[in-house]
């Protein structure tokens, strides 16, 4: 069966006329009478269209005729090859255009409002977002260039001391180790790095927090 065919095919079990197909499509009248490969532009502009029809289907034959509840497209925009029509998808984990500059105090994460990149990486199932490491303060357990995958936590949750975390502060948003202070009202933020003094942060200095939960390593 080729592609026209199984448009006829669907637009039959929709009770969808030919005359209504070119004029809700705006395909010129003839098109589905003719032979030879169906360009991409119109699979594209029928996909949009009629929204419950598979894709993958009306291009290579393959799975049923309409998408099911386990084949939801959140992004109507397909972008088509040869084979198969494939839609971008918006799951996955944000990589956010940042420098995270780990250094003592000079540190500083700048969040640009532009549109991330995403990444499935399953085993980073926590994470909520990707940033990458700038500095050398964490080395040798992050180098620069690594991609720290970070799980945000609230304002009053109970640190784990000694584990690593990105802080959103008054002097700029950092990458560092948390340790315990010496009151209740301060957290001691500690660098890897021996080069890189310890130093105390008021709790009241810190926005937002986000723990580190994982790390890509780029060789």
């Amino acid at each position: 069966m080729s592609t026209r065919e199984r448009i006829l095919q669907y637009l039959n079990s929709k009770g969808i006329s030919k005359y209504s197909f070119y004029k809700e499509t705006g395909i010129s009248n003839g098109f589905l009478d003719k032979t030879g490969a169906i360009g991409s532009d119109k699979c594209e502009i029928i996909c949009s269209h009629y929204s419950d029809l598979n894709a993958d289907w009306l291009i290579t034959g393959e799975g049923s005729m309409l998408r099911n509840n386990n084949y939801q497209i959140q992004d109507p925009t397909p972008v088509v090859n040869e084979k198969k029509m494939i839609y971008k998808n918006p799951q996955g984990i944000p990589l956010i255009p940042i420098n995270a500059m780990a250094g003592m105090f000079n540190g500083e994460i700048k969040v640009l409002e532009c549109e991330c990149e995403r990444y499935i990486i399953p085993v980073f199932k926590d994470a909520e977002f990707l940033i990458p490491m700038r500095g050398s303060s964490m080395m040798p357990k992050y180098n620069n260039g690594d991609i720290l995958a970070c799980k945000p936590l609230s304002l009053d949750t109970f640190f784990q001391w000694n584990k690593v975390y990105v802080i959103d502060t008054d002097q700029g948003a950092l990458a560092k180790r948390i340790k315990k202070g010496s009151d209740p009202d301060t957290l001691l933020i500690v660098s890897d790095n021996p080069e890189y003094d310890p130093f105390e942060l008021p709790r009241s200095a810190i926005y937002h927090i986000a723990l580190v939960v994982g790390v890509i390593r780029l060789e």
